[in-house]
């Protein structure tokens, strides 16, 4: 008789109430917890993507105020107001590769303390610049500024919340980056580029002031070897009634199974390479839907599109994005991260091929030899009015595909992020994560005219709607579920084992 055999249904059975008796034990634990302070440190923690959209958004209104000015000292020229635009993005690329190592060796608060620096002195070096290399000096600072915050804010959110709302809570960073482009994009309405510049140092400001009175995230306390403190920053974060003892215990016991310190051997372990190529592919692919591409051009799209108000136009795309990352955040934590995903894929793929469409069927007159002229690069092929009954593709494409990438791709990888990587890793995958997607950023953003001209705008808009397609089939193969589960349970998922 084979005693083994008869044993595993026994242990798989034992293994199973272990997991009910440690999950009824976690519902109990949450329902004592209150959640106002938690609340009030996440608050504080995202006026840093609120910065960070601020910077995003503040060359769109600034960039025409300049290149209209008489002082020919600061006034731009459409190459250097191009570099003006992006060189944020080589500052934030610059940025996560610096918040990987200081959030490790600071930890999480004082990194976001000290990333409020940079956006401030940024702006303040914009405001007194009295050339162009000023100019470019303050973005780049703000650049980096903006790419420690993608990689710490996520982070310090992540290991203070609970299963329950960390969803809602790590939702709130791309909420809080959009807000910031909106702000930016109304306010610089109003306002010419020097008082819009005051205006977008207020939030870091605030952030700097607010994060001194809040606490060190306890997972990065645990791993410190500051048990005391971990226990003060959970009382804290839970609320009087809340046993913290227990979820320190926790946290203190999955802590042990970790080294101390990353070595390029952990590289073999599953628990480390899995998580890092999940998070890795989904900041590429994000990059890869053409979001910052088409938002950056969304004027010259609606222009093309043969909408007369460009710039309001793009305030309302703002404000499309604000309103369904707001609704990605409320339902992130019933809905599930994967099929959020899943149906902003789908969205995003069906909106850009049907603005394609548009393009393809705006050709006036085209045929074979002009479509192959187009193809080679010769003209965009679009001249001459679009078909009076089609206007309403454009933007209703335009629409959906915000709206498609705001619930799902927008927030989501970031979240991700967050939630996936071993504490010994977490500052280093989360830097790598950081550095694919602002390389990215600027390959893409920096192509995309390039890629108009030789694909055509339609060719252009199908080769982003297949990528999306790509999107779809990652996130069913290899995107894991987190929703309700704590971050030890997700890091047994990639070990291929059970969390006890």
């Amino acid at each position: 008789m084979n005693y083994e055999d008869e044993s595993r249904p026994l242990l798989a059975e034992s293994q199973e109430q272990g997991e009910e008796e440690d999950r009824s034990e976690q519902d109990a634990y949450l329902d004592k917890v209150k959640n106002g302070k938690l609340y009030l440190a996440t608050f504080a923690a995202v006026l840093g993507p609120l910065s960070f959209g601020f910077v995003l958004g503040y060359s769109s209104p600034a960039i025409p105020d300049l290149q209209r000015i008489t002082d020919q000292r600061l006034k731009l020229s459409t190459e250097e107001a191009s570099w003006f635009g992006s060189v944020v993005t080589i500052g934030a690329g610059l940025g996560g590769l610096l918040g990987g190592w200081i959030v490790e060796k600071i930890g999480r608060k004082l990194s976001l303390m000290f990333c409020a620096l940079p956006f401030i002195f940024g702006f303040t070096i914009i405001i007194a610049a009295q050339n162009h290399w000023m100019l470019y000096a303050g973005r780049v600072l703000t650049g980096v500024a903006s790419g420690v915050t993608s990689l710490v804010v996520p982070l310090y959110i992540s290991e203070m919340a609970h299963e329950r709302v960390r969803g809602t809570m790590g939702s709130c960073v791309q909420l809080m980056v959009v807000t910031g482009i909106m702000g930016a994009y109304i306010t610089g309405l109003f306002l010419d580029w020097r008082w819009l510049a005051i205006t977008c140092s207020i939030p870091p400001t605030v952030m700097l002031v607010f994060m001194c009175f809040m606490p060190e995230t306890p997972r990065y306390l645990i791993s410190q070897g500051k048990r005391r403190e971990a226990e003060e920053a959970l009382r804290f974060l839970r609320g009087p009634n809340a046993p913290t003892e227990w979820e320190c215990d926790k946290i203190e016991e999955a802590a042990r199974d970790e080294e101390a310190n990353f070595c390029l051997a952990d590289l073999k372990d599953p628990g480390v390479y899995k998580p890092l190529g999940v998070g890795i592919m989904m900041m590429l692919l994000q990059q890869l839907t053409g979001i910052n591409a088409i938002m950056f051009y969304a004027e010259t799209i609606f222009e093309q599109a043969h909408f007369q108000n460009g710039n309001v136009a793009t305030v309302i795309v703002a404000a499309t994005q604000v309103v369904f990352t707001a609704i990605a955040a409320v339902i992130m934590d019933r809905a599930g991260r994967k099929i959020l995903l899943i149906l902003s894929g789908i969205a995003m793929c069906l909106s850009e091929a049907a603005f394609g469409i548009y393009f393809k069927l705006s050709v006036k007159g085209q045929t074979n030899s002009s479509l192959v002229s187009a193809l080679m690069g010769v003209g965009d092929g679009i001249s001459g009015a679009p078909q009076p009954d089609l206007s309403w593709l454009a933007l209703a494409s335009m629409g959906i595909f915000i709206a498609g990438f705001a619930l799902g791709w927008g927030p989501t990888p970031w979240l991700v992020m967050s939630e996936i990587f071993p504490t010994r890793v977490r500052g280093l995958g989360s830097a790598a994560c950081v550095l694919t997607n602002w390389t990215f950023a600027f390959i893409v953003t920096k192509t995309f005219q390039n890629l108009m001209d030789l694909l055509t705008s339609a060719g252009t808009f199908w080769m982003f709607s297949v990528l999306c397609a790509l999107n779809v089939i990652f996130t069913i193969f290899f995107v894991p579920e987190t929703k309700g589960k704590t971050l030890e349970e997700i890091q047994a998922h990639f070990k291929g084992r059970h969390s006890r």
